[in-house]
C-alpha cells in the first residue's frame, strides 16, 4: 500500500504503519494504540526504564480504549484483553513476537470461568499470554 508521505513509517513502525493505513481507509480495525519507535528508543536510551511521561501517555490511551471497547483491564466480569505486537522501523524477519491476552491474571480466569463456562479455551488463552511473556519479555523458554 502506498503510504505517499502522509504517516511516518519511521515514527510508526511497520506494524503501526500498516494499521494507521488500514483506520485511514475505513477497514475495520480494532481500536487500539500505537507505542512509537521514538518512545521505544528513549526507553533504550534510559537504560530500560520507562519515563513517567510516556507511561502517563500509555495509560490515557488505554482509558480512551476501555472507553471505547467499554471493557476494563483486569476487570474480572468485563476484562479487556489486548495484544502486543512488535514493529521495528524496517522489516525485520523473524521478529514477529506478540503478547496475547494482556489483562489475563487469575480474578480474570475466574470471572471468565463462571461467564463462559469453557474451561479448556480459557486455560488455552491463559497458557499463551504467561508462555509468550515469558518468551518474549523474559527471555525464558
Amino acid at each position: 500500500m502506498a503510504n505517499e508521505g502522509q504517516l511516518p513509517l519511521n515514527l510508526l513502525g511497520g506494524k503501526g504503519l500498516g494499521l494507521a493505513e488500514m483506520t485511514e481507509l475505513g477497514l475495520p480495525v480494532p481500536p487500539g494504540l500505537i507505542i512509537t519507535t521514538e518512545a521505544c528508543s528513549r526507553y533504550f536510551e534510559a537504560g530500560g526504564n520507562l519515563q513517567s511521561e510516556i507511561w502517563h501517555q500509555v495509560l490515557e490511551a488505554l482509558k480512551k480504549l476501555e472507553v471505547e471497547t467499554e471493557k476494563k483491564l483486569g476487570d474480572p466480569k468485563n476484562p479487556l484483553l489486548v495484544s502486543c505486537r512488535s514493529g521495528a522501523r524496517a522489516s525485520m524477519p523473524g521478529m514477529m513476537n506478540s503478547i496475547l491476552n494482556i489483562g489475563l491474571n487469575q480474578q480474570v480466569v475466574d470471572g471468565m470461568l463462571h461467564d463462559k463456562g469453557d474451561e479448556s479455551f480459557v486455560y488455552d488463552l491463559y497458557r499463551r499470554l504467561i508462555q509468550k511473556f515469558a518468551c518474549v519479555v523474559k527471555n525464558v523458554d
